[in-house]
């Protein structure tokens, strides 16, 4: 039996109200820590909704998220160790900042001053480094592609230590080798530095190389498991609907 300290991230019974759309309904799990965990399901299904509810990013309806152990209440003194990449980023293609500059953005303040400029420099090179960036760090994020600023945005999180690592769709828009970099680049970090991932996929095939445990998600969690065992061509189509082809679901989704 999995303890609420031993859970990297718990939730039970959570519901979330859009309007008077319920958006989820009733859903419980736990994530252990170090795994790599997908969540998949048709537009609509409120995955994206389940991502920010545990974030605390919106408000829940009813039900619990604990994150190692802390209720959303008291998140912030966690916050830092959690890492988000949304779906969408937006910024102005003309924005000035440099990719060095952005993700120097993340170095933490000690007490009211910033880490002097020799660690804040060193921290963010090796955060660039491991994302075989540094040749970029003085190109203005406004001239990079998809794959590149989504890589950017992995170097953010690395600039400080992170436990959780939640991505909503992070790969939305972005080329094959764009994704097959981003995919081996988590997969490398997950096990050099113990990060315990939580996913919002549309990539079935991804989740079956990539990923440890997948949720099949359509409002409510309809199956849960190791991917190679939960999607079957039942569990699919009970979450997709019977009028799609579970062989063409990386396609069509």
């Amino acid at each position: 039996m999995i303890t609420d300290e031993q859970a990297a991230v718990r939730v039970r019974h959570l519901s979330v109200l859009r309007g008077d759309y319920l958006a989820l309904d009733s859903i419980s799990f736990d994530l252990l820590p170090g795994t790599h965990t997908a969540i998949i399901g048709p537009n609509g299904a409120g995955k994206s909704t389940l991502i920010k509810a545990i974030l605390g990013l919106i408000p829940k309806t009813s039900g619990q998220v604990l994150i190692f152990g802390c209720t959303s209440k008291k998140l912030n003194k966690l916050r830092q160790g959690i890492g988000y990449i949304p779906q969408k980023f937006p910024f102005h293609g003309s924005f000035p900042l440099t990719v060095a500059e952005f993700v120097g953005l993340a170095v933490p303040k000690q007490g009211w001053l910033l880490c002097s400029s020799r660690a804040k420099r060193r921290a963010v090179q090796q955060a660039l480094e491991r994302v075989n960036l540094r040749h970029l760090a003085k190109q203005k994020i406004g001239t990079l592609s998809g794959g590149e600023f989504k890589r950017v945005l992995l170097a953010y999180c690395l600039v400080t230590p992170r436990r959780l690592l939640v991505l909503d769709e992070a790969l939305a828009g972005v080329d094959q080798t764009g994704e097959a970099e981003f995919a081996a680049l988590l997969a490398l970090l997950k096990e050099e530095l113990g990060w315990t991932i939580l996913e919002v996929s549309h990539d079935l095939d991804s989740v079956k190389r990539c990923c440890d445990n997948v949720f099949c998600l359509n409002r409510k969690l309809l199956a849960e498991g190791c991917p190679h065992v939960t999607l079957t061509q039942k569990n699919l189509q009970q979450v997709y609907g019977g009028t799609h082809e579970p062989t063409r679901l990386v396609e069509s989704f």
